[in-house]
């Protein structure tokens, strides 16, 4: 129900009596402080309105409002009700220790009682429950026993007793006795006389208040612990949404829709991600929100389509949700009209391909309306639809043509025997009985979601510490049942018979003649200035057309064997780069550079400037005309500037000149002209050349 909430009180006992256990057991105040600490984790993830205050007694000082004529002494209300946060969980795990005292947990009740009632006053709860952690160790005064009882009715609080022993022999599944160890008697193994006396007094207070199901409310602390290790959101009522199914003009239904599937997300402040500048998009803000409205979106909004089609296939459904329409309450002509839709799509076996669009500020979706008839009731069950632009086809070759691949009958029957063995059902005897699964989806948590709240509790409590082993039971919920392990033994058996498995070797890459013969460091000198004088026809453009290493490599190959002339392959160098910069592509400008780099390198080994310095001058002045600022700005990124004289002697490029070239110049406001291609700077020094 919406606007509802609960008041919790929870009430632990952290006297000296709960640091007792028995060798290699965990003693009851651990296992209760996990209760209380699992408890309060689920609270705070699940982002209920229910409040929760913490009383501990047994303390060494004594901090509650009943505390007068040395009454109700060693009793602490920690806290008042209010909404559990992340600070309440770093006190319990910092600030709740075993303490030396005593005190009886009936005095205990009573500051609940009145913590409870005194701070509900004038306001408006669904539920007020206390919840009692302790382990009966000290001798319970029931003088009062019946005015609490007759107080505890009244006021509507219910009970519930958290213990480190089952107040019933078959307690906690039948089974587990074969699994108490010492720390963890039956009732009437390893009680002490107070212990005894309290868990009658116990039993007599829950029947009392409840006679049929007041012993349910009865748990020991490790079937606490194993209930809440699963962080559970707290369910909620779907909520109507109401609309006017139009067919066509001139009818009109309404309806109201309910989210019958969708997609659980973490909460938006629960995660923090850091995004590149290159990675954001264009957003308009609407209130107090952000809205982003990408490239994809504006073409979203076109409406595309691809050819004739009536069938709906099930790979294209998509969306996060599913929802059910029904017709509006109290209407019966709705009702009328919408039954009538629905079963005649039933009988025609067809759906309907609606519009659908939550409100004015979304973006329309197409969708298909299913006919759904069951005993109970029936509806239309809406899944969204890809536009044109989202579905994406790829292709890919039959295996049926490959007669290589071909599997044969043995082979298919192995793998159908595989499937299945390894189907999540419970096999019965009884073939006509039907099959149970052995997950219910309903009941079983998302991991994730279990791992993640996990680690962000520890973050929160324990802060610069190493994130702690995923928890046993999850890791357990994990891994393959055993009843599947044992059915799909054979069955895998079988698969490695009929499939059988050869390694095979790793071709070699063919190895070069130098790398065979070790021309570079084997041949004699002779052979290798013939070999120089029979590349003599060998160009850049032959090496570096369309090659990655081309760019700086080959250049460096040309100037080394000194076939050409130095400003002839430079010239060579520089078309390439003009080639590669018209691609206006980031992949081609990072090629450039390299070309550039390439460039200056030989230029200051042979101590030629002119030819380097002129090119890069005339780039500079073609980048405005050409749209080239992003190459320019990997250029200034990679701090390749002009040779100077301190590099080479004979450039005319002071040191300053040089660090100053790549500044960022002053923007002039210039007569707005249609771009173009212009080049003419650099086929000029193409023509020097």
């Amino acid at each position: 129900m919406a606007g509802s909430r609960s008041a919790l009180v929870l009430c632990m006992d952290v006297g000296f009596s709960m640091s007792n256990s028995a060798p290699g057991e965990d003693p009851p105040f651990d296992l209760a402080k996990q209760v209380i600490q699992k408890f309060v984790q689920r609270q705070v993830f699940a982002e209920t309105k229910d409040e929760l205050a913490l009383v501990l007694f047994g303390t060494d000082s004594t901090k509650n409002p009943l505390n007068q004529n040395g009454q109700y002494q060693n009793i602490t209300v920690h806290r008042n009700l209010m909404v559990p946060d992340f600070e309440l969980l770093e006190e319990i795990e910092n600030q709740v220790h075993p303490e030396s005292q005593q005190s009886d947990w009936m005095d205990a009740l009573v500051v609940c009682m009145d913590l409870i009632q005194t701070q509900t006053k004038g306001k408006k709860y669904d539920r007020l429950n206390i919840a009692l952690l302790t382990d009966l160790s000290t001798q319970t005064n029931t003088d009062q026993l019946d005015v609490i009882l007759e107080n505890l009715k009244q006021a509507g609080i219910t009970l519930q007793f958290f213990l480190p022993f089952p107040a019933e022999e078959d307690e906690e599944g039948g089974g587990d006795a074969d699994r108490r160890g010492p720390g963890h008697p039956g009732t009437g193994k390893g009680l002490s006389s107070e212990q005894k006396d309290g868990l009658d007094v116990v039993k007599h207070v829950m029947l009392t208040l409840d006679e049929e199901d007041g012993l349910d409310q009865i748990y020991t602390f490790r079937n606490a612990i194993e209930q809440l290790c699963m962080f559970k959101r707290v369910e909620r009522r779907p909520v109507a949404w109401p609309c006017q199914l139009t067919i066509g003009s001139c009818l009109s239904i309404r309806i109201v829709g309910y989210k019958a599937v969708t997609e659980e997300k973490l909460k938006k402040t629960w995660i923090t991600t850091e995004v590149q500048k290159d990675d954001t998009i264009q957003g308009f803000r609407y209130g107090s929100d952000i809205v982003p409205f990408s490239k994809v979106d504006q073409d979203q909004m076109k409406y595309t389509h691809d050819g004739k089609c009536f069938a709906v296939r099930r790979n294209l459904f998509m969306g996060n949700q599913v929802v059910k329409i029904f017709a509006a309450k109290d209407d019966e002509h709705a009702a009328v009209a919408l039954s009538a839709l629905i079963r005649a799509l039933d009988e025609l076996q067809m759906v309907a391909i609606v519009r659908y669009a939550y409100d004015r500020r979304s973006n329309p979706q197409v969708g298909a309306a299913f006919p759904y008839i069951k005993k109970d009731y029936e509806c239309l069950i809406y899944i969204q639809l890809p536009f044109m632009e989202d579905l994406r086809s790829f292709t890919f070759p039959s295996l049926e043509n490959n007669k290589k691949f071909t599997p044969s009958d043995t082979q298919l029957s192995a793998v159908d025997s595989l499937i299945d063995s390894m189907m999540l059902v419970e096999e019965d005897e009884d073939e006509n009985a039907e099959q149970k699964d052995m997950f219910e989806v309903h009941h079983i948590p998302n991991p994730a979601f279990q791992r993640h709240f996990q680690c962000l509790h520890h973050r929160a409590v324990n802060p610069g510490t190493p994130l702690p082993p995923m928890e046993s039971w999850l890791k357990a919920a994990l891994e393959r049942p055993d009843v599947i392990n044992e059915r799909c033994q054979a069955p895998l058996e079988e698969m490695k018979k009929k499939f059988p498995l050869t390694e095979v070797e790793k071709k070699k890459k063919p190895k070069t003649s130098a790398q065979i013969f070790g021309k570079d460091s084997e041949e004699p000198d002779a052979k290798k200035a013939k070999g120089d004088e029979e590349d003599e026809g060998y160009s850049l453009a032959d090496i570096a057309e369309g090659g990655e290493c081309g760019s700086s490599r080959d250049f460096s190959i040309l100037i080394k064997m000194k076939s050409l002339p130095f400003g002839e392959v430079c010239q060579q160098l520089t078309h390439r780069i003009e080639q590669l910069l018209s691609n206006k592509s980031t992949q081609y400008y990072m090629k450039s550079i390299t070309c550039i780099q390439a460039f200056r390198e030989q230029s200051v080994k042979l101590g030629n400037a002119d030819l380097y310095n002129s090119y890069l001058q005339s780039l500079k002045r073609s980048i405005p005309n050409r749209r080239l600022e992003v190459f320019w700005d990997l250029l200034v990124q990679d701090a390749i500037t002009l040779i100077s004289k301190d590099e080479v002697e004979g450039s005319t490029v002071s040191k300053n000149d040089a660090n100053q070239f790549l500044a960022a110049e002053e923007k002039k406001e210039e007569a707005s002209a249609p771009p173009a291609e212009d080049t003419g700077d650099v086929d000029d020094l193409l023509d020097m050349m």
